[in-house]
Formats: C-alpha cells, sequence, structure tokens
C-alpha cells in the first residue's frame, strides 16, 4: 500500500499520437507532454475536436525532443484536446 492513498485528488492517464488527431476526448487537463523530435517540429494543442478550436499552445522545438510539465493542476480542455504535428515523430501526454 502508498502511503497517503487517501489523500489523492486525480489518477493520471497517458495518450499517444503519431499523427493529427483527437488526443483526449471531452473535459481534461493536460499535465505534461512529451515529443519525439525531428528538424523544425512543431506540436500544436487545441481545445475542442479540430483546428478550429481555441489554440491553448504552439511548441517549436528540434532534434532535442520536448518534455514540459505544466505548473499546477495543468491546462484545461473543456472541449477535449486536438492535436497538431508538424515533422513530429509522436506525442504523449498525461492528463486527468
Amino acid at each position: 500500500i502508498m502511503s497517503g492513498g487517501g489523500s489523492f485528488t486525480s489518477d493520471q492517464k497517458v495518450a499517444h499520437l503519431a499523427v493529427d488527431g483527437q488526443l483526449v476526448t471531452g473535459r481534461c487537463r493536460i499535465t505534461s507532454l512529451q515529443a519525439s523530435g525531428a528538424a523544425t517540429s512543431t506540436v500544436k494543442l487545441y481545445d475542442g475536436t479540430g483546428t478550429g478550436g481555441t489554440l491553448i499552445g504552439t511548441w517549436l522545438f528540434g532534434t532535442e525532443g520536448l518534455d514540459y510539465y505544466f505548473p499546477g493542476s495543468g491546462v484545461l480542455f473543456k472541449g477535449g484536446c486536438y492535436l497538431d504535428l508538424t515533422t513530429t515523430p509522436g506525442v504523449t501526454v498525461t492528463y486527468t
């Protein structure tokens, strides 16, 4: 048994995509973002079900890849999280 087990407030889940698409359906909070890198990689996260939703963030990086942890409780996506990739082999997020 893990100490403090009764005090946890959320369970983390993981999603991965290697192409543009709906990363998480429904309301969620993204807490971390990891991506494989290639020259001139871009990751965009949208609140909603496509690129017509609200752009929440754009990350630009290279072959070093990306490893980002959102502060606090993460970033709220009310309508789900849509992923738009450019020259990025794959993205993994943790969310609640």
